[in-house]
């Protein structure tokens, strides 16, 4: 997408905020109407050209059929998307119509509210968006904020519009319209001192993993295949990764025909913008789910083909440690495993850390759902995390951390961990790792563990945003998957030979 673009809508509906909402919301509320709307905006947009179709099939179904309740189906036919509006009204004429009278315009805008599909009705739950409407509408702003989203000099629609000057301007696709939501996400969680990362992973850092998780085996991927995140906030890693392998210009143009996207998200108002993404893109937005995933095995008995997940770190879990453990007992079977004893005897062993930091407990969620290798399935699972450096080092031996980590290097799980530069994330200036994970690793890598630290590949940002102060390139996406596939040490004193200047690489193997 045109940054410029991006940019400029950006720019626009942040000053939605100073112009309209100034003196009704505190700063820290802004978002609350925000976010919504431009869900809002965007659903309606892509229902306009439709509407008269859903009109009529609304007679259909009511004075024809004499159904009493909607027929999903044909309403769904009729918009072309998983999800329909039965009210008369659109947001742009709800504007067009409007008399002085705030209270009028609100009880139109509940009418249009309250036509729309279930699926779109919980997402109007999850940003208490009728609450937000009869705010503004007291306070005389629901009008101001209606004007200004459906600006002719603005385009929030997938289609190719002219402004009121006549010039062009450029559609707003599907992928643009996630970068315009997590930007803003982004710029509003700095604003409120909130972790500005915490629903938000850089692009070139979803980038390198979904170069790592598809390209070493981009030739046998099959032509239906299933990507999870057990921990999505808006979706960006599942976005990223059908566009990966989707994108028919792309570097590895699988012959994937159908991605089904999974995933789970505690935030309610991150899982109605990532729900809401799928709805847009023509996805099922059933397999996003909204709690917790740690205390419920959500898609408990199925397998996915690849995981990729940034789940919190240092985060404690000490509210959920009910659901998997019982006073000493692991009751989740998520997190029991077995391990060698001694003798070479096989027992039961707990994989759970330590409460006050679950992101182990996110990747033995992806362990758990990985796919054995069967004749049907030849590639089994790949999973990319991302984790700060207890995972690594913390937990005494037999405990917790110790025993994760056994169990996965003695399964011969872990493929590669890689170091990435400091101050990549918005969130935390502080060292992190991408793990790499797979049930099939080819003959050469079997039994190692490839180590790579890429902390010196960065380019420098002109201006930091929030605790990030560097990015990685295109070209040190590429350094990186090279040394990654070619499973090499490099020769520290022939730099020339390397992959790349700083890049540094090692393999351990695993004893057994």
């Amino acid at each position: 997408m045109n940054h410029a673009v991006h940019n400029k809508l950006v720019s626009f509906i942040w000053s939605i905020a100073d112009d309209c909402l100034r003196d009704v919301y505190v700063r820290g509320k802004y978002r609350d109407v925000i976010l919504p709307m431009v869900v809002l905006r965007r659903l309606d947009a892509l229902l306009e050209p439709t509407k008269q179709h859903v009109l009529e099939e609304v007679q259909f179904q009511k004075e024809t059929m004499k159904f009493t309740a909607w027929d999903d189906k044909g309403m769904t036919a009729a918009s072309k998307y998983v999800f329909y509006n039965t009210s008369e009204w659109t947001l742009q004429s709800l504007h067009a119509s409007a008399t002085n009278s705030q209270q009028i315009l609100l009880g139109n805008f509940e009418d249009y509210l309250n036509g729309f599909s279930a699926n779109v009705q919980e997402i109007i739950e999850m940003f208490k968006l009728r609450a937000q409407i009869k705010h503004m509408a007291n306070k005389d702003v629901l009008l101001d904020v209606l004007e200004k989203f459906t600006s002719p000099d603005i385009n929030l629609t997938p289609f190719e519009k002219l402004d009121t000057a006549g010039r062009k301007m450029p559609a707003l696709t599907n992928l643009g319209m996630g970068y315009v939501f997590e930007e803003l996400i982004r710029k509003f969680n700095e604003e409120n001192n909130e972790e500005a990362g915490e629903h938000y992973t850089p692009r070139e850092v979803i980038d390198l993993m979904t170069h790592l998780v598809f390209e070493p085996i981009k030739d046998k991927i099959p032509s239906v295949i299933t990507i999870y995140d057990p921990a999505c906030g808006t979706g960006g890693m599942l976005t990223e990764s059908e566009n990966f392998i989707t994108d028919p210009e792309g570097e590895i143009k699988a012959k994937t025909t159908s991605v089904y996207m999974f995933g789970k998200e505690v935030n309610d108002e991150t899982y109605a913008i990532c729900k809401s993404d799928m709805m847009i893109k023509g996805k099922d937005p059933e397999h996003i789910k909204v709690g917790s995933t740690l205390s419920t095995n959500e898609f408990a008995g199925t397998k996915f083909d690849f995981m990729l997940s940034n789940p919190p770190y240092g985060k404690s879990w000490a509210s959920e440690q009910k659901y998997i453990k019982d006073g000493k007992d692991v009751i989740d079977n998520r997190f029991l495993i077995k391990l060698k004893n001694y003798w070479g005897e096989e027992e039961d062993a707990e994989a759970v850390p330590r409460s006050s930091d679950g992101q182990l407990l996110f990747l033995m969620e992806m362990v758990d759902k990985m796919k054995a290798i069967t004749s049907k399935n030849k590639i089994g699972s790949r999973i990319a995390s991302v984790h700060n450096g207890s995972s690594l080092f913390t937990g005494d031996a037999g405990g917790g951390e110790s025993n994760i980590r056994r169990y996965i290097i003695e399964n011969d799980l872990l493929d590669v961990i890689i170091q990435l530069p400091n101050n990549i994330f918005y969130n935390t200036g502080i060292t992190t790792y991408i793990w790499m994970l797979s049930n099939n690793k080819p003959a050469p890598r079997k039994g190692k563990v490839q180590l790579i630290d890429a902390s010196e590949m960065y380019q420098k940002l002109r201006k930091n945003l929030g605790n990030k102060n560097c990015e990685l390139t295109k070209q040190h996406i590429q350094e990186i998957l090279k040394c990654y596939l070619n499973l090499r040490e490099l020769d520290k004193k022939k730099p020339e030979i390397s992959a790349a200047r700083f890049l540094k690489m090692q393999t351990l193997d695993i004893i057994k």
